[in-house]
């Protein structure tokens, strides 16, 4: 079984937590007290969420006049996020290296879940529900694959968790996909706090096709952090595994200068998903392809 990790990261740091013990049992249900680095943790990510937005970060416009891009812009940054990985493991543990892929991403249509921890307010879930609904409709859109909302046979599961659930999520984790690797679980469980975000996906054997995938949302990041999340991490495992410092405007690129998926990336996902691109295809073999789609797509222009 091979293994995309595609990870959002912003600032260095680590923070410890334990699992919480389960909530007795009352004839009402009742919504679990985080832990106090769960606390901490919303404080922390509200701030981080405010400084960034104070430095024209996190934009949400999908790239203006400022930000312009040309075909060949288009075609490199492709490559270099389809095409390569920005992680590796080594010795067990999760290496950031950027490495040379092949092209991945799905053949079976993508069936997403939602899953949230018991820590999540009821009306957070209903609008974090409502977006990812609305983002799903829209990869369906950009690549033409299917892709839907389901609560049976699904494949794509993402997880809306606090630290506390996170840490406790091997059992779920080895449930929904069968046969993942102890260092994959150790990556979610043992997330550092400069992760903001992670996405696994999965394929079969030596196949490049995905079968699986596995988001994990933070529930302590305040609203615009945990949707570029969704936004970035859902995109990611559709098959755009890698970030570049180079992409502009894009969500992958760990500056955080966009926070929302924007008109680049919509284009790298319609590539991605183009017929005339082939799964397992290699870097070299990819370019000349993305060539003529970039053309097509842009018409010669930006």
């Amino acid at each position: 079984m091979l293994g995309l990790f595609a990870l959002s990261a912003c600032v260095p740091g680590d923070l410890g937590a334990v699992r919480p013990a389960p909530p007795q049992v009352v004839a009402e249900a009742t919504q679990p007290e985080p832990s106090e680095q769960s606390k901490a943790l919303s404080v922390y990510y509200g701030r981080l969420q405010q400084d960034l937005i104070t430095q024209g970060l996190l934009r949400q416009d999908g790239g203006g006049p400022d930000v312009p891009f040309t075909q060949r812009n288009l075609v490199e940054n492709f490559i270099r996020i389809a095409l390569f990985d920005e992680y590796t493991t080594r010795g067990g543990r999760l290496v950031q290296s950027q490495t040379e892929s092949r092209l991945r991403r799905w053949v079976k249509p993508v069936r997403f879940s939602v899953r949230f921890g018991e820590s999540v307010p009821k009306e957070q879930q209903i609008e974090d529900k409502k977006k990812i609904a609305a983002y799903a409709a829209r990869l369906g859109r950009l690549t033409r694959h299917p892709v839907q909302m389901a609560t049976t046979d699904t494949n794509f599961s993402v997880l809306v968790v606090n630290e506390d659930e996170r840490r406790g999520l091997a059992p779920l984790l080895r449930e929904l996909v069968p046969g993942i690797s102890a260092e994959s679980v150790r990556t979610v469980t043992n997330l550092p706090r400069s992760i903001l975000c992670l996405v696994l996906a999965f394929s079969e054997g030596d196949d490049y096709a995905y079968t699986n995938a596995v988001a994990i949302v933070r529930a302590e990041h305040p609203d615009l952090m945990r949707l570029s999340c969704i936004h970035e991490e859902l995109a990611q495992g559709m098959g755009l595994a890698n970030d570049s410092p180079d992409a502009r405007p894009s969500v992958f690129n760990d500056d955080e200068e966009f926070g929302l998926l924007t008109r680049h990336d919509e284009l790298l996902l319609t590539m991605l998903y183009d017929p005339r691109m082939r799964i397992g295809m290699t870097a070299s073999q990819a370019a000349p392809v993305a060539e003529v789609i970039a053309a097509e797509l842009l018409g010669g222009g930006s």
